[in-house]
């Protein structure tokens, strides 16, 4: 075993260390979200009520995957990195040995539990007689045939990520993703197999197996160059690794949950005003997650030099790693706030507010409502680019519990109730602000607690 990434996390200067990591990564969350509404998209064109219903009541189901991945992603290559900066390559490997099997089983456990509760668990979702074997159908394929290789593609990114194979964490993810948007029109548009939705089932389950099996020829390749040993004798369970592992993955595996929630309360406070709302909020929560992978794919692609540098004791290549990110992405935050609310001249301009909702529907109630809710969305990036980076830093350094507060705050204590009084004095433009109120607040507290963990470097030291 050996660190071949020595340079990158100790040598590199620092903007560039953070654009070889970063930047992958970033890139890769951006065809992840393209790859999202592939199956949406092409099961849209059949123009069957029926087989599009399948692909939405499904998607809660898809949603527990994010807790498995947060759980052994996060929390095993969090560990890897920071034992990599202590120089312990045994505990990078058992910590990666843990993620991979751990993954395995929980993936194997929700196929099981999906396979033996399929139709009272497909009721659940809000399923029916209509739609209740295009849903089995397509859950067949994604959830029971698709869990372990869709939910592993993901967490061997993490792992392979943690090491500084930035790249390559990111051409493995991104080649299931590309693969699922060719093989989608052919299994389910009529021309092709004509499967609908259990094709985009179909599809999804291939593409994850392919990027699975990409990750294994890397572990191949670079079996020389890596501590990931799939090999089940470096499989520790004593109580440090996997007290370590869950005490950064298991918060964050319920922040995801902390987040399904408010966008679920969000929705229903929405619906109140109609159903050109809903839709309008829909559409706005589809093209705001094109910025939020931009800050999600930034802070989270730096985790393996903020945990290497933590545990290497090394304040300024942490502080600097910190400081670069907020250079680099702040920026392109605020742009994209402003580029919102400018005023559109000409429909023929695609990056204003008006004109990307109208791609999506023609409508004009639905483009006003949509316009208004992706402004209100957009005011609260750069404070959100700053509410990531400091949870991604907490993850790194092992403080799962206050990134877990963090999560608790942004939805419990500000988001919701701001959504609640905000509703009753401004109605639906009030809405959109919530989350502004809450990531606001939340930076603040955000910059307190980075600037906290950096001078706490000179009383590790002394210890």
């Amino acid at each position: 075993m050996q660190n071949t990434n020595k340079k990158l996390f100790e040598e590199t200067p620092v903007p560039q260390a953070v654009q070889t990591m970063m930047i992958p990564t970033i890139i890769g969350a951006l065809v992840t979200v393209l790859y999202s509404l592939a199956d949406t998209l092409f099961v849209g064109m059949m123009n069957d009520q029926i087989q599009n219903a399948a692909v939405a009541l499904a998607a809660p189901a898809l949603l527990a995957f994010n807790a498995v991945i947060n759980l052994f992603g996060i929390g095993s290559s969090s560990m890897m990195s920071r034992a990599l900066g202590r120089g312990d390559l045994k505990t990078v490997c058992a910590s990666a040995s843990l993620g991979f099997y751990g993954t395995v089983v929980s993936g194997a456990l929700l196929s099981a539990l999906c396979y033996i509760f399929m139709q009272p668990f497909v009721v659940l979702l809000g399923g029916d007689i209509n739609t209740a074997a295009a849903t089995t159908a397509y859950m067949n394929w994604a959830v029971v045939c698709g869990a372990i290789p869709t939910i592993l593609n993901v967490v061997m990114g993490y792992m392979v990520r943690a090491e500084g194979a930035s790249l390559h964490a990111s051409i493995g993810t991104m080649s299931g993703c590309i693969l699922n948007m060719i093989l989608d029109p052919f299994f389910i548009l009529p021309w092709g197999l004509g499967m609908g939705a259990a094709g985009a089932g179909l599809a999804t389950f291939l593409s994850n197996c392919f990027a699975c099996c990409y990750f294994f020829c890397l572990l191949i390749v670079r079996k020389k160059k890596t501590n990931i040993n799939l090999n089940p004798k470096y499989l520790s369970l004593t109580k440090e690794i996997v007290f370590a592992v869950m005490e950064v993955g298991i918060p964050a595996a319920i922040q995801n949950l902390l987040n399904v929630t408010g966008m679920t309360i969000l929705n229903n406070f929405v619906a109140g005003y109609g159903s050109s709302a809903v839709a309008a909020v829909g559409i706005a929560q589809k093209v705001y997650m094109v910025p939020i992978q931009v800050a999600l794919g930034g802070t989270q692609g730096v985790m393996p030099l903020v945990g290497y540098s933590y545990a290497s004791k090394n304040k300024q290549r942490f502080e600097e790693t910190i400081q670069t990110v907020m250079k680099l992405l702040v920026p392109c935050m605020v742009l994209i706030m402003i580029l919102c609310w400018m005023v559109q001249k000409s429909n023929i301009c695609w990056i204003f507010a008006p004109s990307l909702i109208r791609l999506f529907m023609k409508n004009e109630e639905v483009i006003t409502y949509g316009a208004m809710f992706l402004r209100g969305f957009c005011m609260c990036m750069p404070f959100m680019l700053v509410d990531f980076l400091a949870v991604s830093v907490f993850e790194s350094v092992g403080m799962g519990k206050t990134a877990l507060v963090f999560a608790i705050l942004r939805k419990i204590v500000f988001e919701i109730p701001a959504i609640v009084i905000l509703n009753k004095i401004f109605q639906a433009s009030g809405i959109t602000y919530a989350g502004f109120v809450s990531e606001f607040i939340l930076s603040i507290f955000a910059v307190i607690l980075l600037r906290r963990i950096a001078d706490g470097f000179e009383r590790r030291n002394e210890k």
